[in-house]
């Protein structure tokens, strides 16, 4: 099964593709796409989608992992950003509708790294010990590696909600479940 990764932006976006066979993950590629810095921010769009449509023909993958938006302090670069991931995500949605994964950054570096306030170095190492890479063009490109990587180890698993509950036997060692089972309306398993 192949991963591309795309940490978006509206200027740079980082890309990266791993594979996994089995339980061996493996680097295929990864980059940046730029988009043109000095056209006005509406005239990039078709750049931005045309680049995406780009990276999907060329690499065919399985599935697609992106990053959430994060919090930014300037309400405008957040609208340019959100408009450039949401232009991705409806050229991805081309031929991956229901294969597209969203990670938020904390997810991805408490994955990689450890905990949830990793620095890019702190995760750049990490992913040269995993996948041997260790000149990456920009931050833009090892983030991508790194939503690729924890969509790779974070895929398959689900979260139970409300478990079926299990008349026949009863099931000890509930105690943090006993004590939390009125703020979530459900008694304990």
């Amino acid at each position: 099964m192949i991963v591309l990764a795309i940490d978006p932006g509206s200027v740079t976006a980082g890309y990266a593709l791993l594979q996994k066979e089995g339980r061996k993950i493996n680097y295929i590629a990864s980059g940046i796409l730029k988009f043109a810095k000095g056209d006005e921010f509406l005239h990039r769009v078709k750049d931005i989608y045309d680049q995406t449509m780009g990276l999907m023909e060329k690499y065919e993958p399985d599935e697609i992992a992106l990053e959430s938006l994060i919090f930014v302090k300037s309400p405008t670069a957040l609208i340019k950003l959100a408009q450039s991931r949401g232009t991705m995500l409806a050229a991805l949605s081309q031929t991956h509708h229901q294969k597209i994964y969203e990670y938020s950054p904390n997810l991805v570096k408490s994955t990689v790294a450890g905990h949830g306030h990793a620095d890019k170095e702190g995760i750049q190492k990490v992913l040269a010990q995993i996948l041997g890479i260790t000149n990456f063009k920009t931050h833009d490109e090892s983030d991508a590696v790194a939503i690729a990587l924890c969509h790779l180890l974070n895929r398959g698993t689900t979260m139970v909600i409300a478990p079926e509950k299990s008349k026949k036997t009863k099931k000890m060692g509930n105690g943090l479940a006993n004590a939390l089972s009125h703020k979530i309306k459900e008694p304990a398993v």
